[in-house]
């Protein structure tokens, strides 16, 4: 483990190297931590890479981080107070993320002018891919946040 990382931070970059999405790359580094099946965690988080499928909208990364925090903290009833607290904890993790980042976008995060729907097709993993990206960046950045959060080192 490169140890200027915290160990999900280097889990998570490792995922996303390893072919998955950004969402994906969250939730099999934080299955220890969600007590999750890793094979059962990235089948859930699969349709968030790419911005929601590859629409470019909120970056998977972050879903993942929002992914994470409704298993440990979520809520299971329809209480107003706990949704009211569950939502000021993403929205404070969605702000530390944009302070750090720029955006929570994914399309704004790849510098993209484009709105909506992309091909469905994923981009080839080739070097070239994984050198103009900021996706193992940003993933790294979400997983150190979510570690800082949880008081995880």
């Amino acid at each position: 483990m490169d140890e200027k990382y915290t160990k999900h931070e280097a889990l998570a970059r490792q995922n996303f190297l390893d072919g998955y999405n950004c969402a994906q790359a969250i939730m099999k580094a934080f299955a220890d931590v969600t007590g999750l099946d890793p094979d059962f965690a990235v089948k859930m988080a699969s349709p968030f890479g790419g911005g929601m499928g590859r629409m470019r909208e909120v970056c998977g990364a972050v879903s993942g981080i929002f992914m994470v925090l409704g298993i440990l903290e979520g809520y299971s009833t329809p209480d107003d107070n706990a949704k009211k607290e569950l939502y000021s904890k993403v929205q404070m993790l969605a702000q530390k993320y944009r302070e750090e980042n720029g955006s929570i976008i994914c399309r704004e995060l790849l510098g993209l002018k484009t709105k909506g729907p992309e091909d469905p097709t994923p981009s080839k993993r080739t070097d070239e891919y994984y050198k103009s990206r900021p996706c193992e960046a940003k993933i790294g950045n979400a997983a150190r946040l979510l570690d800082e959060y949880l008081g995880i080192n």
